[in-house]
């Protein structure tokens, strides 16, 4: 009995010791790995209750389950993503990310590779900004973007408003975009 009490207190001691917090730096590396694998339940344990996502002037908080709808929209464009650097600021960490997809190859810039400022509340990550995108062509990006745009409104009016449409019937109908638009320009 005594020897059955020493086993239990030493796997409950050793199972405890397992438990340690994620630094920072583990959270943004497991949180990208799991962006890129694919594994939204990974991704939500990695982020609080509400995140934040910036980019330029746009703000767009969510909860879980809006995320999960972001999340679903960026994986239909089978994006791929590769942590550069990774570097810790104060109480943040700064993140080079070089992202590829069908999407940014439609756009002419892929890889995308852009630097992010990530904050933290309680040990999740609460706050992504992005502050740069050094070698991203967005006169390019635009062109491309605007020339899809035009040419759905034009050519296939049922899909009209998927650039702005962010859902993952969205992101569908954005390929299927893509799809007509590249098949129409390589039978020119």
């Amino acid at each position: 009995m005594k020897n059955t009490f020493l086993v239990l207190f030493l796997l409950c001691f050793l199972t405890g010791c397992n438990d340690r917090k994620l630094t920072h730096q583990e959270t943004v590396s497991k949180y990208y790995s799991a962006f890129d694998s694919s594994h939204y339940h990974e991704i939500s344990a990695l982020i609080h209750d509400t995140i934040i996502l910036t980019s330029g002037d746009y703000v767009t908080p969510y909860t879980h389950k809006s995320f999960y709808e972001f999340f679903k929209w960026d994986s239909i464009f089978q994006t791929s993503y590769k942590i550069v650097q990774l570097k810790a600021e104060n109480d943040q960490i700064i993140a080079a990310v070089a992202s590829n997809s069908v999407r940014f190859k439609f756009l002419k810039n892929d890889p995308l590779t852009c630097n992010y400022k990530i904050s933290f509340t309680s040990g999740k990550i609460s706050k992504i900004e992005s502050l740069d995108c050094p070698g991203t062509d967005w006169d390019v990006w635009q062109k491309e973007r605007d020339s899809l745009v035009y040419w759905i409104k034009n050519n296939h009016p049922h899909l009209d408003g998927f650039i702005n449409d962010l859902t993952m019937d969205g992101a569908l109908n954005y390929l299927k975009a893509i799809e007509l638009y590249e098949t129409d320009n390589n039978t020119l």
